[in-house]
């Protein structure tokens, strides 16, 4: 099932332009990096990776990204803009790649789309080597459990069933997508099973863009950026 995705990618990559919508570039692109800047990653792994633009920034640090998403129209797209990427066909659940086989795995807001999210924990982390990291940016689970309850004023957020893991079907600006609710301690739990280390944890702010916007990002936070590390083999 491609939850939307398929019959949504040209909307969606409209949508996105060259640089991301208003939350990548004003809101989480930033601390993202900072956590990848200088800290000699060589080959990392982009989960969900869309119509490559992650990718393409991780490669302009210098680092060698391959980019993997179910959907063909994201990738044809990705492949188009980056003829020289490396961009595959496949589903988080089940990565085609080895046993440690990057420094760096990313899932930038890809965790939320993905069915069997504790699959495609178990997954990343398995394909990590020994020392490496895995940086997480998802929806947080007070945004995916709530709605402005008086607009366009949006001065007040409800929450609702947050402890409910759910599906649901969203639309904005020709794009319609199934993506899933959960609350945070669902994806904790599945991260310290997989045996990974959190190393960082943030809740980001806007840091630009129209004012309006960025107060209800720091109204409510929209996003949560993890770092988690898999621990290094002891030596016999």
């Amino acid at each position: 099932m491609s939850q939307g995705w398929t019959e949504s990618a040209a909307a969606w990559i409209a949508d996105m332009g060259e640089h991301g919508d208003f939350t990548r570039q004003c809101v989480t692109d930033r601390p993202v990096l900072q956590r990848i800047e200088g800290r000699g990653h060589r080959k990392a792994l982009d989960v969900g990776c869309g119509e490559g633009r992650f990718c393409r920034m991780l490669q302009e640090r210098g680092i060698s990204a391959i980019g993997l998403d179910p959907t063909e129209a994201m990738l044809a797209e990705a492949r188009r803009r980056d003829p020289a990427g490396d961009y595959r066909q496949g589903y988080a659940e089940a990565l085609p790649f080895a046993d440690g086989s990057f420094d760096l795995v990313v899932s930038y807001l890809s965790l939320i789309d993905i069915t069997d999210a504790t699959a495609a924990i178990r997954e990343m982390a398995r394909v990590l080597e020994p020392g490496g990291s895995l940086i997480i940016v998802n929806l947080n689970g007070f945004a995916t459990a709530g709605h402005w309850d008086d607009p366009p004023a949006k001065t007040r957020f409800v929450i609702r069933d947050y402890l409910d893991e759910r599906a649901e079907w969203a639309e904005w600006r020709g794009i319609r997508i199934r993506s899933w609710h959960r609350p945070l301690s669902r994806y904790m739990k599945a991260l310290i099973e997989a045996g990974l280390i959190l190393r960082h944890f943030d809740e980001p702010d806007a840091t630009s863009g129209p004012a309006d916007r960025r107060a209800r990002y720091h109204s409510m936070p929209y996003c949560h950026i993890m770092e988690w590390e898999k621990p290094a083999e002891r030596a016999a």
